[in-house]
């Protein structure tokens, strides 16, 4: 998985936030910073930590997260992290995804995906049986 060198810039832009206050807030130089969104350097993982707090993001979204753009409208776009396939091709959807889209135990999901852009999960509820 590579990290998502852009995401600082986009995710410290999104926050309001110059390159001086956030090397401020972590007590590093505005180069640091710098370097990182530019993809120079890597932070190291308490830097990680404490710049997805900063953001109000989680890591994963912060280094993961390849569909963030600085167009988005932040309010209908989101990064609910990152789950595994288990052995039987399930997923566990984040708790807070089901909670925005309303998905509940029982509910139908239809999965439409496109190759070399994704899959897309979409809630059609309480649909009956059609046996």
């Amino acid at each position: 998985m590579a990290i998502r060198f852009d995401n600082f810039r986009i995710f410290r832009k999104k926050s309001g936030l110059t390159q001086e206050d956030v090397a401020e807030k972590l007590g590093v130089t505005r180069q640091a910073v710098a370097k990182w969104e530019r993809g120079e350097t890597s932070p190291d993982v308490e830097f990680c930590i404490k710049l997805a707090e900063i953001y109000g993001t989680t890591v994963d979204a912060l280094l993961c997260s390849s569909y963030i753009s600085e167009e988005d409208d932040e309010s209908k776009k989101h990064a609910f992290g990152v789950v595994r396939v288990n052995d039987k091709g399930q997923i566990t959807l984040p708790k807070k995804a089901r909670e925005l889209f309303s998905i509940k135990s029982g509910d139908s999901l239809l999965i439409l995906g496109e190759e070399g852009r994704g899959i897309a999960i979409i809630n059609l509820g309480s649909v009956p049986d059609m046996d």
